[in-house]
């Protein structure tokens, strides 16, 4: 299985070139993209980290001594083709900030504090019908200096691989009726309004566990005209 970055419906991706996100102006192309045929090796290997994913890879809480402070949520949904069929054996990444906002990062020096019982990672692998599961800790909005009182919208960052270093795809995903949304030029940063709201998850009460935790759930599409906005950098 490969993923295939979708060249139809552009409007549906971030633009390369966003000025209202500053770093996009000195990264993006200034001259047309030149397209590298793929050789064997890098369409079919090395498969990465599919067999190295342990069970309790997808549940953030428990990946310490105690659980993390925060809402335990779950976050879940298919890995989807442009017609809606699942697919299977997609190694799912994903990593995010604790609940006061604070990545475990050395360049994250936002002075909120750090959970000693969260790291903010995590994988899994979908199953025969493209679905993948994960328990975590709802992340907190954070500062970011772009522009004057800049925040992100409480996201969390996906990324899919197939079996092969080229087959990846990475997205964020956002939760329901975010005041931050209209402010923020990353989320903004793809043009059609539809396709942004393809990045915001949907609150799940079937699969809520009550006295547990709140569900969201969240698909992603790789291509096709209802594809997941991907990042293209």
């Amino acid at each position: 299985m490969t993923l295939i970055y979708p060249l139809e419906g552009l409007k549906a991706h971030p633009n390369r070139l966003s000025p209202g996100y500053k770093s996009t102006i000195k990264r993006a192309p200034q001259k047309p993209l030149i397209p590298m045929r793929h050789t064997l090796s890098e369409l079919t290997g090395p498969v990465y980290g599919h067999d190295t994913v342990r069970p309790n890879d997808n549940d953030l809480t428990t990946q310490h001594s105690a659980e993390p402070l925060g809402e335990r949520i779950i976050v879940h949904g298919h890995v989807q083709d442009e017609d809606g069929r699942g697919v299977p054996d997609v190694l799912v990444e994903l990593w995010q900030a604790n609940a006061c906002g604070r990545y475990v990062h050395v360049w994250d020096q936002h002075p909120a504090p750090l959970d000693p019982n969260f790291t903010g990672a995590g994988r899994a692998v979908s199953d025969s019908t493209g679905y993948y599961k994960f328990v975590t800790i709802k992340p907190g909005a954070y500062p970011w200096g772009n522009h004057h009182n800049a925040w992100r919208p409480a996201h969390i960052h996906f990324s899919v691989f197939g079996h092969s270093f080229l087959s990846r795809l990475v997205t964020q995903m956002y939760f329901p009726g975010d005041p931050l949304f209209e402010f923020d030029p990353i989320f903004n940063s793809v043009p059609d309004e539809k396709a942004r709201m393809r990045m915001v998850s949907s609150f799940d009460l079937e699969n809520t566990q009550p006295e547990w935790a709140l569900a969201y759930r969240f698909n992603i599409v790789l291509r096709g005209r209802n594809a997941t906005p991907m990042e293209t950098k």
